[in-house]
């Protein structure tokens, strides 16, 4: 009788211990469903943005580059016409950003990082381990 009531609390167990690993693997999909979203949210918000900006900058570079032409044209000075150089650079790092291909550059750039240049990237020390959190957890937060 013993051995039939070990048998079902094994069995039991098993299924406890399966339904359990499926919850956690269900968590785990969703904790990534969630960080991607809120990452995607956030980056949509960064290039609305600076697309906002962009238009600012355009608006700005346009009646800058009207007032130069109009003061060359006036005084003759080409020295007039120099921010017109810094100006076109700044509208047009901001135009690339938000409307041509600057993004995926960027992450194909990252991916090359990630994939060729770990040295780069690694963090101090390492990875924090459980025991680094708990002894420091413990000390009240000071580093060693």
């Amino acid at each position: 009788m013993g051995g039939l009531m070990s048998q079902a609390m094994e069995e039991s167990f098993k299924k406890n211990k399966e339904f359990m690993t499926e919850n956690q693997q269900i968590m785990l999909e969703r904790q990534i469903q969630m960080q991607n979203q809120m990452r995607e949210k956030g980056m949509a918000m960064q290039l609305s943005g600076s697309r906002e900006l962009f238009n600012w900058y355009a608006s700005f570079y346009g009646i800058a580059s009207l007032a130069m032409v109009l003061g060359f044209a006036r005084s003759k000075n080409p020295g007039v016409l120099v921010p017109f150089l810094p100006l076109s650079f700044v509208v047009g790092y901001q135009y690339d950003w938000c409307y041509g291909n600057k993004v995926e550059r960027i992450r194909a750039d990252a991916e090359k990082i990630l994939q060729e240049e770990q040295g780069k990237i690694a963090l101090p020390l390492g990875l924090p381990s459980l025991a680094s959190i708990d002894a420091a957890r413990l000390s009240g937060g000071e580093r060693k």
